[in-house]
């Protein structure tokens, strides 16, 4: 019977991993602190549980600062018509999100403007955050 019981909660605490992994969009980032920064994608990072950019965006004072993107997963992403190649390395990009609560150059992006002008969906429709 013990055998049993271990075997039932270790599947328990298997499947609950994934769900520890993802964090509603309260828990990080403030929707009261919406953001606008422009820049060029430095990085961009395919893997779950979150596509993150980074981005090289000029402070007021022209010194550039690295800022973390975090947008949807990665198969929220191509649902929305992304593709792992759709941002590359030096490309001027407009993210709009919203400031983490506790980290100063990490923000949520919920739209993206590319430098063609084309906008698209980045954020997580199903995090709990503002919607675009």
């Amino acid at each position: 019977m013990k055998t049993l019981a271990k075997i039932v909660l270790l599947g328990a605490l298997a499947a609950a991993g994934p769900a520890v992994a993802h964090h509603p969009f309260a828990a990080e980032f403030d929707a009261n602190a919406p953001l606008r920064l422009t820049g060029k994608v430095s990085r961009v990072q395919w893997s779950n549980p979150h596509v993150t950019i980074q981005l090289a965006v000029a402070d007021p004072g022209g010194q550039t600062r690295e800022w973390s993107v975090e947008a949807a997963s990665p198969n929220t992403m191509q649902k929305k018509g992304w593709q792992s190649d759709s941002l590359k390395a030096g490309q001027e990009i407009t993210v709009q999100g919203y400031r983490a609560k506790a980290q100063p150059l990490v923000a949520a992006a919920r739209v993206i403007v590319l430098s063609d002008g084309k906008s698209m969906s980045a954020s997580d429709d199903e995090d709990g955050g503002p919607q675009n």
